[in-house]
């Protein structure tokens, strides 16, 4: 991959683009920045975090840390790059999400505030990851026939974190195979819903996690 100069003034890029390519160049994958270094490298920038943050939309994987508690406040760590969006076509991210503040809090409560990939709450913890807690947010998806859906994810599930995970055709119909039929059925009707139904205990989970420090400790004082 031939990664441009970020700092070439000769041609003209936006401050998106030229971010992503400061982070290649300057930083590189798996390496920790602060804020202060994202700022002193565009000086007099207006909005600098916000335009590191649209990178997000590409599936660039940029946690701070409230994603890795290894982090401190100022820092953060860049995980790994997504689109090139210095290339012609690639700057507008595909797919892109607006909606208002009370129908993402609809789409949310509907999903029980789950992402309905792998199904963890927000703020919880990844059982492979304990120092990342999960972000959600709303991302588009093919529903019936192809139409498109608004559902909730979970940062890593949108940015495919885990696609190298991810098992062949072949080997998910032989897992499925070896189910009992319960568990098939249960599975099958996942399928065709598209998601996989929450619990009563997830539910109240999901509930659980959302609730103030003090509040979660009053919880389980009663419990």
């Amino acid at each position: 991959m031939t990664i441009p100069d970020w700092n070439d003034t000769s041609v003209k890029r936006g401050t998106k683009i030229r971010i992503a390519l400061w982070l290649l160049r300057e930083i590189g994958e798996g390496s920790v920045f602060t804020k202060a270094q994202l700022r002193a490298a565009f000086p007099g920038v207006e909005q600098a975090d916000r335009r590191m943050r649209d990178l997000r939309d590409h599936e660039w994987v940029i946690d701070t840390n409230k994603e890795d508690s290894a982090l401190d406040p100022s820092e953060l760590r860049f995980v790994k790059a997504g689109e090139e969006v210095w290339k012609p076509g690639k700057a507008t991210p595909k797919g892109t999400v607006t909606i208002s503040a009370k129908e993402r809090a609809a789409i949310m409560a509907r999903d029980e505030y789950m992402c309905t990939v792998c199904g963890i709450t927000g703020g919880e913890a990844y059982p492979d990851a304990q120092h990342q807690t999960a972000q959600l947010s709303i991302s588009r998806r093919a529903g019936e026939a192809g139409k498109p859906r608004l559902v909730t994810e979970c940062k890593r599930c949108r940015a495919g974190a885990s696609a190298g995970r991810m098992p062949s055709p072949d080997a998910l119909l032989e897992a499925i195979g070896r189910l009992a039929g319960p568990d098939r059925a249960a599975l099958t009707s996942w399928i065709r819903a598209g998601r996989r139904p929450a619990t009563a205990a997830e539910k109240a989970w999901a509930q659980y996690l959302r609730l103030p420090v003090e509040d979660r400790e009053a919880v389980a004082r009663q419990l």
